[in-house]
């Protein structure tokens, strides 16, 4: 327990639920906390990825928790099509999974913490694997021992003095036989790369652990400068992000800072490097990853996350007033006298009533859509208009339409159409405010 204790991990009295699968490394665990005095919970995922071995595993952890007495907590997951509605590889599936369902556990029962068994090794082979998929420099550090409420108490421990306590401890734990197999990156890693390294230097990995140390140093400086850079590059509007090209484009480490700031949303290295490539060019290109999309327009690159399309409509009564979702609209009808003025706001409507047939019908614009817009002679698609009014790809995705009997009465916080505004002769105004949740530029 002396690592627990130094890393300041936990105390004796905390309550600990470990994630067992039933393999070596999470059986050692166990036992180890078992024997230092503590009543750990056991939390057992089956993942159903390898049929009646996966169900072995489930019966062996849980026969093993009614022996010790510890309490039991078990989830079923239907991992590949998890992976399949996310888009991602079957073993990130599978962590996102564990990870949420254990900190569900961890709250609903009161745990202080929840342990997981990775050791020395796993820490070798992330860093290869992180290395090998173009990482920034947080990848290459390690995984660390303590992450909020997660705890990784065996991270002092290779995995071959993990084999030797439990022949030594006569400690049973079940053999996953797709460690045995190259299919995945890991296992190529720790069955050639880092055997051959350690033969060709026997300190190898002592010299590995060393150099993640001081990149784990070096991180955290570079993260306290990033934050500050941060500051200056981004800006926030609500599940948008801007960032300032012309701010990113007088740094000289631009793309190095651009992967920091779009690290988390799923873009790759070479679109990292797309967009560098993209600052100096025109307004206009977007590029994707799984989750979000960049878009470049003027002065800014413009994150936003991707949506599927929206074909909700939603109707608007008279009487009813206000409405906040999708939007923040709020509405009444007003005498039109002598003394009336039209705001000058395009986040104000005033739109004749008479020209109006109620309810009116609030829904996103489609390919095709068209309206005169005020001051306007001729038709205009909405998709020029649009255009014309230099408004940026996501603001166009985010436009709403107010129609009436499937005519274009406004483009909400753009333009009135030219055949609904009030004119000399109209009796009574509709007055219609859109509150937009971002500020104005």
């Amino acid at each position: 327990m002396h690592f627990i204790q130094s890393n300041a991990l936990c105390q004796q009295g905390d309550r600990i639920l470990i994630a067992v699968s039933g393999g070596i490394d999470s059986m050692v665990l166990l036992h180890l906390y078992v024997a230092a005095g503590y009543q750990p919970g056991i939390a057992h995922c089956n993942f159903h990825l390898r049929g009646n071995e996966s169900d072995g595993d489930e019966k062996f952890v849980k026969s093993i928790s009614r022996d010790l007495g510890t309490d039991y907590h078990q989830q079923d997951f239907d991992t590949e099509r998890s992976a399949t509605e996310a888009g991602i590889s079957i073993q990130m599936a599978a962590r996102n999974l564990r990870y949420r369902w254990f900190e569900e556990i961890r709250k609903r029962h009161g745990y202080n913490f929840f342990a997981t068994a990775h050791n020395q090794d796993d820490v070798i082979e992330t860093f290869f694997i992180n290395l090998s998929r173009g990482t920034g420099i947080r990848g290459l550090t390690g995984i660390p021992v303590r992450s909020e409420k997660v705890i990784r108490p065996l991270l002092f421990a290779s995995r071959e003095a993990i084999v030797e306590y439990a022949d030594e401890h006569d400690i049973s734990f079940r053999e996953d036989s797709s460690n045995a197999s190259d299919k995945y990156l890991r296992n190529r890693l720790r069955h050639h790369l880092i055997p051959m390294l350690e033969e060709e230097n026997p300190s190898f990995r002592n010299a590995l652990m060393d150099t993640m140390r001081k990149l784990s140093e070096t991180e955290k400086l570079y993260g306290q400068e990033l934050i500050k850079m941060k500051q200056r590059l981004v800006r926030r509007e609500g599940d948008r992000i801007r960032i300032s090209i012309k701010d990113l484009s007088a740094l000289e480490a631009r793309q190095s800072i651009l992967f920091e700031i779009l690290s988390e949303y799923n873009f790759s290295p070479q679109a990292m490097e797309d967009i560098v490539h993209s600052l100096e060019g025109p307004a206009g290109r977007q590029f994707l990853s799984a989750t979000h999309r960049i878009v470049k327009d003027r002065k800014d690159l413009i994150l936003t996350p991707l949506a599927g399309k929206d074909d909700r409509k939603f109707y608007l009564e008279r009487e009813v007033g206000r409405i906040s979702e999708p939007l923040d609209l709020e509405w009444m009808v007003v005498e039109h006298t002598e003394t009336f003025h039209i705001p000058v706001d395009p986040e104000i409507a005033c739109i004749d009533l008479d020209k109006l047939s109620f309810p009116l019908m609030l829904r996103h614009w489609q390919p095709g859509d068209s309206f005169q817009p005020l001051g306007m002679n001729g038709i205009k698609k909405i998709s020029d208009y649009l255009i014309d009014t230099k408004v940026s790809l996501p603001d166009k995705d985010r436009t709403w339409l107010l129609t009436s009997e499937n005519k274009i009465a406004w483009v909400i916080g753009q333009r009135i159409d030219e055949r609904f505004k009030v004119r000399p002769e109209t009796r009574q105004v509709l007055m219609m405010k859109y509150s937009s949740p971002f500020p104005a530029k």
